[in-house]
């Protein structure tokens, strides 16, 4: 998994304590969330190149 590999953590709920969310086309709920806690929310071509440079 590229997230482990990298350090992180793939949780299954978003919370004040997430460091971003990676959203496709249909986010639904958890990107609602994500966007009140004020949760950064980025793309995966934006995920893709912070691996990238890591």
């Amino acid at each position: 998994d590229l997230i482990r590999q990298q350090g992180g953590h793939a949780a299954s709920s978003v919370s004040k304590k997430t460091s971003f969310v990676v959203a496709g086309e249909n986010a639904g709920s958890k990107l609602t969330k994500a966007q009140s806690l004020g949760v950064p929310v980025i793309d995966e071509a934006e995920f893709m190149k912070l691996i990238g440079d890591a």
